[in-house]
């Protein structure tokens, strides 16, 4: 069966939350994610549904039976078939009319040009442990003036932080650079949620597994991700309503009812966090 796509027609319940401009507007942005799995499958079908037109996608990796609990594009059909093209076709059922350019090997540093080429915006999907190619990807989009987000699902909830042109980079709050691996996921994961409202009903520590790159998730944490990035995206793309930049975030977590406004002038060196580190080393210690 042929259905006649019509884009108006598609995206018109969106009108009202935005003008009819706003949306035409949308239309001809392009957004970069990096990642296809748990966040990015959702980030990438939630922008679609907002009528974004056009995408940068990046994963080299394929479905398997590990990604059923969270991913959008994990289901038995799509065992050990590419995430990138997964979900790609997918955005496509929702879009026809997408622009949509497929980075099956992932984000590297020969092809990251190429893949910010035309950005507007940047929405980080990457591995929770995929630390270096996450900081050349945020050096690329401080470099070039384009907007970064990342939200991150932790536990049953999301924490975002904005990375914005001209404000706080990605480095200079996470404090990475010339750290084990070990510290560099730590100050990720302590930078990414200075509240950490997650770790008051974490029922089995030893299942966070650092250096084997492994730990638990859920898939409300990845849907809430998507709908707090979407609403970001909309608001840098569209001027409109206050953004949170870094060192300011925000926490939100569904099992505790509580949300978080956090602010770390400099980043990871604030001795609050320094504290926050210490702990965690302890708290963790036995699995870093």
């Amino acid at each position: 069966m042929t259905t006649f796509f019509d884009y108006d027609l598609a995206f018109s319940r969106n009108i009202g939350w935005v003008t009819e401009t706003e949306q035409a507007f949308l239309r001809t942005r392009r957004i970069a994610i990096a990642g296809m799995g748990g966040v990015g499958g959702s980030h990438l079908l939630t922008l679609t549904r907002l009528g974004v037109g056009k995408f940068n996608i990046a994963d080299f990796d394929v479905f398997e039976l590990a990604n059923f609990n969270r991913q959008a594009g994990a289901s038995l059909r799509h065992v050990g078939q590419p995430k990138v093209d997964v979900m790609a076709e997918m955005a496509l059922d929702i879009n026809p009319e997408l622009e949509i350019r497929r980075f099956s090997t992932g984000v590297t540093a020969e092809n990251l040009n190429d893949f910010l080429e035309g950005v507007d915006l940047y929405v980080d999907s990457l591995d929770f442990f995929a630390v270096e190619a996450r900081r050349q990807v945020f050096a690329g989009c401080a470099q070039r003036g384009i907007p970064a987000i990342t939200a991150a699902p932790l536990g049953m909830g999301s924490a975002l932080l904005n990375f914005l042109p001209g404000r706080m980079s990605f480095e200079e709050y996470f404090c990475l650079e010339g750290q084990p691996e070990a510290e560099q996921l730590l100050r990720f994961l302590l930078g990414l949620s200075p509240a950490m409202l997650q770790m008051n009903y974490l029922v089995d520590a030893t299942r966070v597994d650092l250096p084997n790159h492994r730990g638990p998730s859920t898939p409300m944490a990845c849907e809430l991700c998507a709908g707090i990035a979407a609403t970001q995206a909309l608001k840098i793309l569209l001027k409109r309503g206050k953004v949170f930049a870094a060192p300011w975030g925000l926490h939100f977590d569904a099992y505790r009812n509580k949300l978080a406004v956090t602010w770390r002038p400099g980043g990871n060196k604030n001795p609050l966090q320094w504290l926050g580190l210490w702990i965690a080393r302890r708290q963790l210690g036995q699995h870093l």
